[in-house]
């Protein structure tokens, strides 16, 4: 099982409000200079909020939503200092109640 971060927010928060694009390719040209494999997805209705343990977590971020989900919790920490208005956190996968870390339910 690997540990997944996410950063969770509205949909039109995250895609229409911020420049993410600006962001993801800053990041995936920084990846490539240091050859590294891309590790982070932007999800839309990702699938993990709908498990019972996420409930809370869902109800409590504006519908629809979005997350970006990676292994590398710095990569999501420097995004919470960047983006305002953003729930963080933590799950791993695969398991029996999230068997895709970057699922959508959608």
């Amino acid at each position: 099982m690997q540990t997944y971060h996410y950063l969770l927010a509205s949909q039109k928060f995250l895609i229409d409000e911020e420049p993410l694009q600006e962001v993801f390719d800053e990041r995936h040209r920084h990846y490539k200079e240091n050859n590294k494999e891309v590790d982070f997805w932007l999800v839309k209705q990702p699938a993990f909020l709908d498990t019972p343990e996420f409930a809370e977590v869902k109800a409590s971020c504006p519908q629809p939503c979005a997350a970006i989900i990676s292994p590398n919790l710095q990569f999501i920490q420097w995004l919470k200092l960047r983006l305002e208005y953003v729930l963080i956190g933590s799950f791993t996968a695969p398991s029996a109640t999230i068997p895709d870390a970057i699922a959508s339910a959608s």
